[in-house]
């Protein structure tokens, strides 16, 4: 069993290992289970983009940060949510996501885009450009 314990770097586990995207840099980041996504996503006024996420998936890690970025950065023109795809099977199977991070922009309950990978938030705001509007 690992434990963790919060620490001014990090979160670090019982092995010693410090994961530095505490829950710091993910701020603005709501996560949402296949019980409220309806509410949460699809009855949402502005634009909601979902990271579709594992425990395990290095590179949704890796987007954790430039995620919690934006979403400070975008507050009030895009709205962003992640759900874990292994507690949350109904929601991954309906949407038809294979791998993660899957990021899918939600607008007016229905999804206009969709991308797989991480990236930095440079790129990404060039892919969401047409999305997010002026």
């Amino acid at each position: 069993m690992t434990t963790n314990t919060a620490d001014a770097a990090g979160v670090t586990d019982t092995a010693g290992v410090t994961n530095t995207a505490d829950a710091t840099d993910a701020a603005g980041v709501t996560e949402v289970t296949d019980a409220d996504f309806g509410t949460e996503v699809l009855g949402s006024g502005p634009p909601v983009l979902v990271k579709f996420t594992a425990e395990w998936c290095g590179p949704c890690r890796q987007l954790g940060p430039v995620l919690g970025a934006l979403a400070r950065e975008e507050a009030g023109r895009l709205r962003i949510v992640e759900i874990d795809v292994d507690r949350n099977p109904e929601t991954t199977v309906r949407y038809g996501v294979l791998a993660t991070p899957t990021l899918m922009v939600f607008r007016a309950g229905e999804p206009v885009r969709s991308l797989v990978g991480a990236r930095p938030k440079r790129r990404l705001l060039e892919e969401l450009e047409d999305v997010l509007g002026p």
